[in-house]
């Protein structure tokens, strides 16, 4: 089978590298003009990941750390599906995120924010997609907390994703914001990116449909990952 290369990326979406106002940039930014590279074998046909590295409670937030009872905060689902530019489902991808707890600190020996440790929370978790490309975790919603950028600078509440995707050059790591929250328009890290409905794509919806009531607020963030150049040939997909 022919394996097809993935689209470049969108440099007008994805923020530049040097944005002076997210102050870190200045300093993480390259001094030279990237190097394009075409894709390689290595690069478009793994990693491959079995549903026996991944066990169950891993995208159980709620449980996977709990040493006494349940994490203090709101209950929430995140789920969505993994697509990519073609609107193709990513079967069988790895789905990682990692988040602060309700208060707004992670467990990190560098977290020194006020709020306190939670000793039932440790804030990762992982799943695989399914073979529509759907995912799911069950969290608690993470509180906004200070970052030192400007004086008095907040970060909105937010889970970070990392997706695998079926090749490394699709491999994506991004923020996940919540649909209403007055801070994301402040935060100069949701400001690098030029883009409003690229910031919009970032927000995940509620999702009452899906929320568990009495239990779970549901929230809903569909991921968009770099699809293959496919050739259209007769009546099937060249690569695919």
């Amino acid at each position: 089978m022919k394996h097809a290369e993935f689209y470049q990326r969108d440099r007008n979406v994805h923020p530049p590298a040097l944005t002076p106002n997210y102050k870190t940039s200045a300093a993480r930014s390259p001094r030279y003009a990237p190097i394009s590279l075409q894709n390689s074998l290595s690069e478009i046909t793994g990693p491959v990941f079995g549903h026996g590295d991944i066990d169950p409670i891993d995208r159980d937030l709620i449980r996977n750390y709990a040493k006494d009872g349940d994490p203090v905060g709101e209950r929430i689902i995140v789920h969505g599906r993994v697509l990519d530019e073609n609107a193709r489902p990513v079967p069988e991808t790895l789905v990682e995120i990692w988040q602060a707890n309700a208060g707004g600190r992670y467990r990190h020996r560098k977290d020194t924010y006020l709020a306190p440790i939670d000793p039932n929370f440790g804030g990762c978790g992982r799943t695989l997609t399914d073979e529509n490309g759907y995912y799911y975790f069950r969290t608690v919603k993470p509180g906004a907390y200070p970052w030192r950028n400007w004086v008095n600078n907040w970060r909105p509440a937010h889970v970070h994703v990392s997706v695998f995707g079926s090749g490394f050059v699709q491999r994506l790591i991004t923020q996940m914001y919540f649909e209403g929250d007055p801070l994301i328009p402040h935060c100069p890290i949701v400001q690098t990116i030029p883009d409003p409905d690229a910031i919009e794509q970032l927000i995940a919806k509620l999702d009452l449909n899906a929320t568990i009531p009495l239990d779970s607020i549901a929230y809903k963030f569909d991921i968009v990952l770099r699809g293959r150049r496919s050739t259209l040939f007769e009546n099937r997909l060249e690569g695919n």
